[in-house]
């Protein structure tokens, strides 16, 4: 795992020789809403005559309610069975005729839709987008087979991977009252009881125009894709949502701790605080960035603190990860995870960790450190400056944790200015054992193995 500092960092680099202000001389940039409530984010690039058109709707898994998680997700697979006048199947079909590439993502915060195609096709994947934001039509057969689809995703990648066993039992022990705590793909008793009538309310209840972002980057002239999405998106109704519960998260009063058996080739640890994310309309405080930046002083290259220590000089562990997500819709974690090395145990392992933090808080760091891991970031993320995709893709995900894509630069600038001091006052402020929580995976050995001492 990497922190999304690298993330911001490649918007750092995209961004910096061209205006990111809001101001009437920026023509890189432009942002309409329509009377519909849709809002309309274009991003000019002309270097090369290909486009990205996202539809991004600001409902994901914390929306959902106890006995129907997964819908969100479930319904992502829905959105490709059909319209009155696109046939099941259909919508990928016609994206390929057109030589497009075409997907969709299911995440915690947002459920988003894709196209990426050469463009004098931007009409057509624009008609087909805007067609099922409305006109979606599937029945319940459709819903009964693709209902299978999603619960075997889900045995593939959480129930026989112990990594993802282990990070789901985290969330669910680290959060009481956010939704946060319920897996994206849902729980297997959900998805067992899932009705196609469950899909079909969350369609009717999200997937609204007033609750989504359309974004459109590459080489397109902005006054006519206006045009082109007032055509197909502005014909649609807006309706009134649903009211959104805050369900905030109670303080934590102590270490929780979560043990996960399962097959697995080594004992694996996990350690979770309770951390703040940035927050719209606080864009000053500093403590979000500090802790973007902690992660990379901890994780953000080969040579970092934890890596070094942990599994080329101790040798305890097989690998390390650093995980915060500053921008978020929900409350958020600052994860290290470990893999052990063969003959080392949990507790040796959650010691070595300690003591590096402990170090961390009581000598701080280098100005000179973190200035080259600002450098080695920006150095390494130079390449993705071209990538249409990523431009729509970093404008989506920060517009749908409610901070607009205006406020990227002011960001990026209040980045440069966090101090080793301030990385060491959040270590010492949140790092702390009253908001941790602690998983374990305890490795049992494989069915195969299990046979073969049997025999």
């Amino acid at each position: 795992m990497r922190s999304n500092l690298l993330r911001i960092c490649f918007l750092f680099l995209l961004c910096a020789p061209i205006s990111w202000a809001a101001s009437s001389d920026s023509v890189d940039t432009h942002e309409f809403l329509l009377s519909n409530g849709l809002k309309l984010i274009i991003r000019e690039d002309h270097r090369a005559p290909t486009v990205a058109h996202m539809a991004w709707y600001r409902a994901g898994s914390m929306d959902e309610v106890n006995g129907r998680t997964g819908v969100a997700h479930v319904l992502e697979h829905m959105m490709f069975k059909g319209t009155h006048k696109v046939k099941s199947g259909e919508f990928s079909r016609l994206v390929a005729a057109v030589g497009g590439r075409e997907n969709a993502f299911t995440s915690r915060d947002y459920t988003a839709y894709f196209q990426q195609v050469e463009k004098s096709k931007l009409d057509e994947v624009i008609k087909l987008e805007a067609d099922r934001m409305s006109n979606l039509n599937f029945d319940d057969a459709e819903f009964l087979k693709e209902i299978q689809v999603v619960m075997e995703e889900r045995r593939l990648r959480t129930e026989d991977n112990p990594s993802s066993l282990l990070n789901e039992s985290l969330m669910a022990t680290a959060y009481m009252s956010s939704p946060y705590r319920h897996p994206v793909v849902g729980w297997m008793n959900d998805l067992q009881n899932m009705k196609a009538a469950d899909a079909r309310d969350w369609y009717r209840s999200w997937y609204a125009p007033n609750n989504a972002t359309v974004v459109i980057s590459g080489d397109v002239d902005p006054q006519q894709i206006l045009q082109v999405v007032e055509k197909y998106y502005g014909v649609i109704a807006m309706k009134e949502l649903p009211v959104r519960k805050p369900q905030i998260e109670p303080p934590q009063k102590g270490i929780k701790q979560v043990q996960v058996r399962a097959p697995a080739d080594s004992a694996q640890l996990a350690m979770a605080w309770k951390v703040p994310r940035l927050e719209p309309g606080k864009l000053d405080d500093p403590e979000p960035y500090a802790l973007e930046l902690l992660t990379a002083v901890l994780d953000g290259y080969d040579n970092a603190r934890l890596n070094r220590t942990l599994v080329k000089q101790e040798k305890v562990v097989n690998d390390v990860g650093v995980a915060y997500d500053m921008i978020s819709r929900g409350p958020e974690l600052f994860l290290i995870s470990v893999s052990m090395a063969k003959g080392k145990t949990i507790a040796q392992a959650q010691a070595s960790i300690r003591k590096a933090l402990d170090d961390l808080k009581q000598k701080g760091i280098l100005e000179s450190e973190l200035k080259r891991i600002k450098v080695r970031i920006l150095s390494d993320q130079i390449y993705k400056r071209d990538s249409i995709f990523g431009q729509a893709m970093e404008i989506g995900t920060t517009e749908m944790a409610g901070i607009s894509w205006k406020d990227i630069d002011y960001i990026l600038k209040k980045m440069q200015t966090i101090t080793p001091e301030q990385v060491q006052a959040v270590a010492k402020k949140y790092l702390v054992d009253e908001g941790l929580t602690i998983a374990v995976l305890d490795p049992q050995a494989r069915k195969s193995e299990v046979s073969k001492e049997g025999k």
